[in-house]
This record gives structure tokens, C-alpha cells and sequence, in this order.
């Protein structure tokens, strides 16, 4: 698999895996358009965050992104990782693990000093998987307000 960063012709494909993960989160639902616009903004601006495309053969098969922000307790840069979806056809290959250690290499070469992710409390896979990969649970309890 080869990991690239996401333009704006890949927009369909990543937004085909998003509605795939929507599809499995508690809290969310697919919306095409939606899904659409937040890829373009996140593309668009590199300050932003940077959307990570997994290839097969050219065919994009994985994605995740970071956001970025800046921790005041650090007092630097640090990171969201979201979206990490690999496709069905593809799962159990390994490919999640090569997004995410991409992830966290880029994570480090922007200066971030931490990667945060949320994941259903539910999904104990998930869960498992983060965990084997260095991330802890958190006391932290988020909390959102739609607006």
C-alpha cells in the first residue's frame, strides 16, 4: 500500500469510506455533501490538518486524517486523528497499522507533542487496536454541543 496525502480528485473515494464509517459509528450518520465539504477545507488549507490516502494499485482502500490545534497545557502543537477507515475487502491485512504509524510519523515531523482519537466506547476491536498501539484511555470524558 502506498500512503500519499488526499487532493481534491480523490474527494469521492474518501468520501465513499467515510459514509462506510458513518455507517459504524454511534454518533454519526452519512451525509455525502457534509462529508464532502470537510474533506475539501481540510485539503485546502495544510494549517488545518493533512488527509492521508492508502493505495492499492491506485485505488484508494484506507484514509485517516489529522487535525491541529494547540495544547495549552504542552504549550505546542498537537493533533486529532480522525477517520481512520480502511475498506471491508481490505481489513484484517495489516493496512490500519501502516495508516496509523503513518499518522503518527507525520504527526511528529509537524511538531505535534500528542495524537488524540475518539472511539465508540462500544467498539472493543477499536479499542484493542489502539491500545496495541501505544494509545491509552483517557480520564477525560468529551462532551460536544451541537450548535
Amino acid at each position: 500500500m502506498q500512503i500519499s496525502v488526499a487532493n481534491n480528485t480523490d474527494i469521492p473515494a474518501l468520501g465513499a469510506l467515510l459514509s462506510l464509517l458513518f455507517t459504524q459509528e454511534a454518533e454519526f450518520t452519512p451525509d455525502p455533501a457534509a462529508q464532502a465539504e470537510g474533506l475539501r477545507r481540510i485539503i485546502s488549507d495544510p494549517q488545518t490538518g493533512m488527509i492521508f490516502a492508502g493505495r492499492i494499485d491506485g485505488e484508494i482502500v484506507a484514509m485517516m486524517n489529522l487535525l491541529f490545534t494547540v495544547s495549552t497545557a504542552l504549550g505546542g502543537r498537537v493533533a486529532q486523528l480522525e477517520d481512520l477507515v480502511v475498506a471491508p475487502a481490505h481489513r484484517g491485512a495489516g493496512l490500519g497499522a501502516k495508516m496509523l504509524e503513518h499518522a503518527l510519523v507525520e504527526a511528529r515531523a509537524a511538531g505535534c507533542r500528542r495524537v488524540t482519537l475518539l472511539t465508540d466506547c462500544g467498539n472493543a476491536g477499536a479499542r484493542r487496536f489502539y491500545a496495541r498501539h501505544g494509545f491509552l484511555e483517557s480520564p477525560m470524558l468529551p462532551l460536544r454541543r451541537m450548535l
